[in-house]
């Protein structure tokens, strides 16, 4: 069982283990913010600050950080991967549909396909909802839809049944498809309509499917087995504390893999509602925005004290969109995974795109965010349903393996390319000064 380590009492805590693990990250870049991070006292409250100093600390490189945060990461929570006593048996089930072999973005009802899919890019671009490279991407493997069959890759989607997740749209190309999740999902990771192949483990005399906590070891040695180049993806979620877990499995298993294979890509999707430095076109728009402001969000601001509609980008060009509703293990378990996609982008492949803000289950069900993402395109951001999401999202990954690029001069850069934050990095306002307004609005229209 992979667990958070336990202190001199005895007790394992969740908190203690971020703060450290920032303030390592810390420590090699601002010392000054490291230890500020070590005396914050209500983690649970205060992180929001913490996680964005590792950012700002990391402007002019980066790579420093990520690698700080990892090796604490993994000294103070070690994972063990041993062979199993029981290895996994394969389950091979073939699709029978026919398969797909053009770009089509399912959106608001439509099929977007040539010219239409062209005009949709150049709104969302226009609009900051997406980075032109986003949309050059789309473009790129619209012009070359044979990449779209991944039949020639071993794409593992750990977390098979995500809602964000690449298994619907892999599946719908013909591609093979190596998909990981509990047991009680796979019924309904199995009714995916399916023109390609899916493999996954099983235990004889249980539904196919592994826990990534408990069966690490059997995992790892099953997907080592594997013919054929591994791109492992990271689609997994767990509420509370068990996703910071989760992120430290996964990681310990890209790293046990890509020591024992030569032919591992890495494949990850970040949240928009996390802390990411930005383009300057992006600031730009932000702050035409806010300079054009109407008379009424002038006053509001002005009578808040500084807690509504304040400006985006203040000072430096840091995002900072962190929802204290998702809380420190939320942001320390998405941060492990910006951490190894940095590291590995200098010497290996690596799939890394920020997705969109998205109506998923496990946003929907927090009142509050489902609230706010109801009243979110008041202040220029769009939420994203999931057929969109999942099928933008599995077109970039196809772009980024057909076409892998080195890692750029600072890592906040590779972060920057082809992100669909939806708008949250071009609004006027800093997107948590504006998020009450929007669930007030979000919570009458529903």
């Amino acid at each position: 069982m992979i667990d958070f380590p336990a202190d001199e009492s005895g007790r394992r805590s969740s908190s203690a283990l971020g703060r450290h693990v920032v303030a390592d990250a810390l420590r090699v870049a601002d010392p000054a913010a490291a230890d500020a991070a070590l005396a914050e006292k209500d983690w649970r409250r205060g992180y929001l600050r913490h996680f964005r100093a590792l950012v700002s600390a990391g402007l002019s490189d980066g790579y420093d950080i990520a690698e700080a945060g990892l090796a604490s990461v993994h000294s103070r929570m070690p994972v063990e991967i041993t062979e199993p006593s029981q290895p996994f048996e394969t389950l091979t089930v073939d699709g029978d549909a026919e398969r797909e072999t053009e770009v089509v973005l399912p959106y608001r009802g439509e099929l977007l396909r040539g010219p239409a899919l062209q005009r949709q890019l150049d709104a969302w671009v226009a609009g900051g909802v997406v980075e032109q490279s986003c949309a050059d991407a789309v473009r790129d493997v619209a012009a070359n839809p044979d990449w779209l069959d991944l039949s020639d890759q071993r794409l593992v989607v750990l977390g098979a049944g995500a809602e964000m997740g690449p298994l619907p749209a892999v599946l719908t190309w013909g591609g093979t498809v190596v998909g990981i999740d509990l047991p009680r999902v796979w019924d309904r990771v199995a009714a995916v309509p399916s023109a390609g192949r899916l493999i996954t483990p099983q235990r004889p005399g249980r539904p196919a499917g592994a826990d990534l906590l408990t069966e690490l070891g059997a995992v790892a040695h099953w997907l080592a087995g594997l013919e054929g180049r591994l791109i492992l993806g990271n689609y997994v979620y767990a509420p509370g504390a068990a996703y910071a877990r989760l992120s430290v499995a996964v990681d310990a298993l890209a790293t046990h893999l890509r020591a024992r294979r030569d032919d591992v890509a890495l494949a990850f999707l970040a949240t928009p509602t996390d802390v990411f430095a930005v383009p300057p076109t992006a600031v730009e728009l932000s702050r035409s925005r806010f300079e054009r402001r109407s008379r009424l969000a002038r006053t509001t601001g002005a009578l808040s004290a500084g807690r509504l509609l304040q400006p985006n980008y203040p000072g430096e060009a840091v995002n900072d969109s962190l929802v204290p509703q998702q809380g420190p293990n939320y942001a320390l378990a998405k941060r492990i995974q910006r951490w190894r996609a940095s590291v590995t982008r200098r010497d290996g492949v690596v799939s890394f795109a920020v997705a969109p803000p998205t109506r998923t289950r496990s946003v929907t069900s927090n009142r509050l965010l489902a609230a706010a993402y109801a009243g979110a395109h008041l202040f220029d951001v769009e939420i994203f349903e999931p057929a969109t999401a999942n099928r933008l999202m599995a077109l970039l990954l196809v772009h980024q393996i057909r076409k892998p690029r080195s890692s750029a001069p600072a890592a906040w850069q590779d972060e920057a390319v082809s992100a669909v934050h939806g708008g949250l990095w071009t609004t006027a306002y800093h997107p948590r000064t504006a998020l009450g307004l929007a669930a007030v609005r979000g919570l009458v229209k529903r």
